[in-house]
């Protein structure tokens, strides 16, 4: 049987600065302590409260046993070698073991925590940006059992190595030292927990916390906001600091931000998540919370509820809200302060006019104020398309004749520019458009469904898969609801990914950033998310990351294939201005044999065209 190192490499790395502790400690330190009861984690009283990210982590061997059963031989082996590097870094050359050494004496979880160094003020940038230098960590174990724990700082005294220097800061005894490694520590006891970081200054931040500077522990709600996402026997706890975050990221970014927008970006106080194992992966419980004295607030609304009844058992990925509106809007308030949004608002408007022809705030947004959907769907075996995988766009709309005139605008643009063929057609009984490239095949098909949600798609010919109803919807599949956390009574949104036939498939094309994840990808089978507005101040989000287990059969479980997805955008879709393409795009310019632009009359719509709030019922007809 393989031999575990256990707990984790944090704690390895928190139990080997033990080593450096050389000489005796005033044993009436090690046996002080300032329990803060409640729900803030032990440790979190030493933190101090501008730190950037904090993480407490459980001790509990049991619970580490069970994370050793997760995942895969491979994605296990590579865990279980960054484990024993580590311990034979910071623990065997030294003599220690942690199962006989540190495992008696420490407390239930150790606190990790990473301080930015402040350099300056906004006031000293002209951009407002707050200067920071490289993050340090403070690490916090708390001593359950000060005998023991004595004994081993004599055992460490006599095994010292490397560069040993002591001081003294408010009373305070701190050593330091430079390992064989290179790598320096510096240490200090506080109570009864023993405070290690990388960087002497974060040593001194962490007494100064707890000589009565602010901590993590007194920041304004965090204590409430873990208490909304308690957990019986929690793995971890997780914190962020959005404005120190923001800070960072503003001082790191080559885009300067105005004190205005730096200011907005300090509206947001925390991030928080609980962690717990479960016997089929791992379940975050998060939450967000705004500064008390906050002038932003949240809208509450949840809305998101159909989407799921509405797609394909086999759907690869979806991701859906309760307004998209309201979720634009949200956005480009919140890109005008953030110095890394992945999207630029003002590139997506030009893309979509040049696309389209059609304003993206003025003919679309005023009618998307319902519930929404963006979805990656497996073309069916029959559909004879080139494309292996679709995406569909489904929007519940608000006002359905401002979405007619859009859909006609479209319908005219395509015809026009790309020489598609814009023809009505019946579908399973659904009343449908479809644009047919010159060359053949249907390129993307548009309609209703259930009189209200509007439907557009793109690449395969998809459209039967879900119109006018699924014939094995996603949300009765066990992988989805087996991953997508349904604890949360009101929701505004989900997503949804099929890991094992999507990314470990080799069926996306990954950014260079998750490809660096790939690896730890292949012990997962899926992740879902599940968000909800709980009041003018928090709102909460669920995560269950679904993983293999060591010993399961290598087939995948789940009854849908692995399609080969290929690119679902012609080349001539992803170019404002078509030309001819070698392969026969049908972007390209009308030639002698191709036909002319062609819309063929559509039905007028009937009465059964008005809005159904009836989902069992859908609309025959657009």
């Amino acid at each position: 049987m393989r031999k575990t190192i256990k707990p984790s490499l944090l704690l390895t790395l928190g139990a080997a600065v033990l080593v450096i502790g050389g000489g005796a400690v005033a044993y009436w330190l090690l046996v002080q302590r300032n329990i803060l009861g409640g729900n803030v984690p032990v440790g979190a009283e030493l933190v101090p409260q501008n730190a950037l990210v904090a993480v407490s982590i459980s001790t509990d061997s049991e619970q580490w046993q069970q994370l050793e059963q997760y995942g895969t031989p491979e994605t296990q082996a590579a865990f279980s070698k960054q484990l024993q590097q580590l311990n034979d870094n910071l623990l065997t050359t030294n003599g220690l073991n942690y199962q006989q050494d540190i495992q008696p004496w420490i407390g239930k979880e150790v606190t990790i925590a990473y301080l930015s160094s402040v350099v300056g003020t906004p006031n000293s940038s002209s951009s407002g940006a707050i200067p920071l230098a490289q993050p340090s960590m403070v690490m916090v174990l708390p001593i359950d059992n000060a005998v023991l724990a004595q004994q081993l700082l004599e055992k460490a005294k006599s095994r010292q190595q490397g560069k040993l220097v002591e001081r003294t800061y408010k009373d305070v005894q701190i050593r330091e030292t430079q390992s064989t490694s290179s790598q320096t520590l510096s240490t200090a006891v506080l109570g009864r927990s023993l405070v290690v970081t990388t960087d002497p200054r974060a040593t001194e931040r962490a007494i100064d916390t707890a000589k009565g500077e602010p901590s993590l522990a007194i920041t304004p709600g965090y204590s409430d906001a873990l208490g909304k996402i308690k957990a019986g026997q929690p793995f971890a706890h997780l914190y962020f600091n959005v404005p120190v975050a923001a800070a960072v990221a503003a001082a790191n970014s080559a885009r300067s931000l105005s004190p205005e927008n730096l200011a907005n970006l300090q509206q947001n106080q925390g991030l928080a998540a609980t962690v717990t194992l479960e016997p089929e992966g791992i379940q975050f419980k998060g939450i967000s919370w705004l500064k008390p004295n906050s002038t932003k607030k949240h809208v509450v609304e949840n809305n998101a509820k159909i989407m799921a009844k509405r797609l394909p058992g086999e759907t690869l990925m979806m991701m859906s809200g309760g307004n998209l509106q309201r979720l634009w809007q949200n956005y480009v308030q919140g890109a005008q302060s953030n110095p890394i949004v992945p999207l630029n608002p003002q590139d997506f408007r030009a893309a979509v006019k040049s696309r389209t022809s059609l304003d993206w705030e003025q003919d679309l947004l005023p009618w998307m104020a319902g519930e929404f959907s963006v979805s990656l769907i497996p073309a069916p075996p029959a559909s004879g398309s080139n494309l292996s995988a679709g995406v569909v766009v489904m929007v519940q709309a608000s006002d359905r004749s401002l979405a007619e005139k859009s859909f006609k605008q479209l319908d005219e643009f395509v015809a026009t520019k790309y020489k598609f063929l814009v023809q009505p057609s019946q579908l399973n009984g659904q009343t449908v458009v479809n644009w047919i490239s010159p060359l053949g095949g249907v390129t993307s098909t548009h309609g209703w469904l259930d009189g209200n949600v509007a439907f557009l798609t793109m690449g395969a010919n998809i459209a039967s898969e879900f119109a006018p109803q699924p014939t094995a919807r996603l949300e009765d599949q066990q992988l989805f609801k087996q991953a997508v956390p349904t604890a949360l009574n009101s929701k505004n949104g989900h997503f949804f990914i099929d890991v094992d036939r999507t990314i470990n498939a080799g069926n996306l094309t990954l950014t260079p950033f998750i490809q660096n994840f790939k690896p730890v990808m292949a012990g997962i089978r899926a992740i879902g998310v599940t968000g909800a507005i709980s009041d003018e101040y928090h709102s909460r989000f669920d995560i269950f990351v679904a993983l293999k287990k060591l010993g399961e059969p290598r087939s995948n479980s789940n009854p849908f294939p692995s399609p080969q997805i290929t690119p679902i955008l012609p080349p001539d879709l992803k170019s404002p201005r078509p030309s001819p393409q070698p392969t026969g795009s049908p972007g390209a310019k009308a030639s002698p044999t191709l036909p002319p632009a062609q819309i063929q009359p559509l039905p007028t719509p009937s009465a059964t065209s008005s809005p159904n709030p009836n989902l069992s019922t859908p609309s025959a007809s657009p």
